[in-house]
């Protein structure tokens, strides 16, 4: 099996979907549950949920994971004489369920079609797929043929809020890069993410350790607006480590569960996350970060915040706590 011991455990959401076609006979008696082996609808959904548990066994490379949320669906299409199989999977793992749920709905398309062969053997089983799926490094993932505005309105399929407008600023801190000594990755990787989730990022900057005029800039970017500062460098052990002091230079109020998020989500990948001195501070509504300076810690980092950033803005600048 694929090795996850170094993933994080995210919240995790799929849904698969298919459909059994039948004659306009067989169709009719399915939905009036007249078939006579009973009600195949009711008798998919149970085993659309026993597919869904047993997905493990049935592939030998997936893994088996303790699922908490199974919901089947069974859903007459009248003018393709269908029945439209919906699973949807959630847990909060290491790996997704995507097969989880495409067992499932494929354990129900087969039960509906196990009943339904006495009645008209001319029966067939088609467009078995992922709809979408949620969480991990990811996020939220789509099947490129799409959903109906239906099947939007009742999963509800959930992505990272978007920092549409946001007026952004990155600074890299460290000794070496600002000397030459080497390229510095982590603030463009940082402004890179930041763009994706469409935030306006005027500014990414390359500064040495120096927590005076660190705190300096960070005031002067607040007074010309910027409502959030990411920070990369400066928050471990070393002497020269002194991101978290000027942060502590400006502050007018901390936000101490960000950089305990950090640390703690962290720590998933590596126990070294628990000597980061990774920090969250406003400067009036300005939020600022910091985060450590490698290039890997960054992009785990930007997995860990970009879920609650476009919240967190909101708050600062007094909007609602929901």
């Amino acid at each position: 099996m694929a090795d996850v011991r170094r993933k994080r455990v995210t919240a995790r959401r799929a849904v698969a979907v298919g459909e059994l076609s039948a004659s306009a006979a067989a169709f009719a008696q399915i939905v009036e549950r007249r078939l006579p082996k009973g009600d195949a609808m009711v008798m998919a959904e149970i085993a659309g949920l026993q597919g869904a548990k047993n997905a493990a066994q049935l592939m030998p490379l997936c893994h088996p994971l303790p699922l908490e949320y199974i919901d089947v669906r069974c859903e007459p299409i009248a003018e393709r004489h269908a029945i439209r199989v919906y699973c949807e999977v959630a847990t909060f793992a290491r790996t997704g369920v995507e097969m989880e749920a495409l067992a499932g709905a494929s354990a129900a398309l087969l039960t509906l079609y196990d009943l339904t062969k006495p009645v008209e053997p001319a029966l067939s089983i088609g467009g078995v797929r992922l709809l979408f799926k949620e969480g991990g490094k990811k996020g939220l993932w789509l099947h490129p043929d799409g959903m109906s505005d239906a099947e939007r309105d009742h999963y509800k399929p959930r992505g990272v809020a978007k920092l549409d407008n946001v007026s952004a600023a990155v600074i890299t801190l460290s000794d070496r890069a600002s000397r030459g000594e080497y390229s510095d990755a982590s603030g463009p990787l940082l402004a890179e993410r930041l763009r994706e989730l469409g935030a306006n990022v005027s500014d990414v900057e390359l500064h040495p350790d120096e927590p005076g005029p660190l705190a300096e800039r960070l005031r002067a970017l607040a007074e010309q607006g910027a409502q959030l500062v990411l920070c990369t460098g400066g928050t471990g052990l070393g002497p020269r480590d002194r991101t978290p002091e000027a942060l502590a230079i400006v502050a007018d109020r901390y936000i101490d569960g960000i950089g305990e998020l950090f640390r703690s989500e962290s720590s998933q990948h590596t126990p070294l996350a628990w000597l980061s001195r990774a920090q969250a501070v406003l400067i009036d509504t300005t939020l600022v970060i910091a985060l450590p300076g490698s290039a890997k810690a960054v992009a785990q980092g930007m997995d860990i915040l970009a879920p609650i950033l476009a919240h967190a803005l909101s708050m600062a600048a007094g909007g609602g706590h929901a």
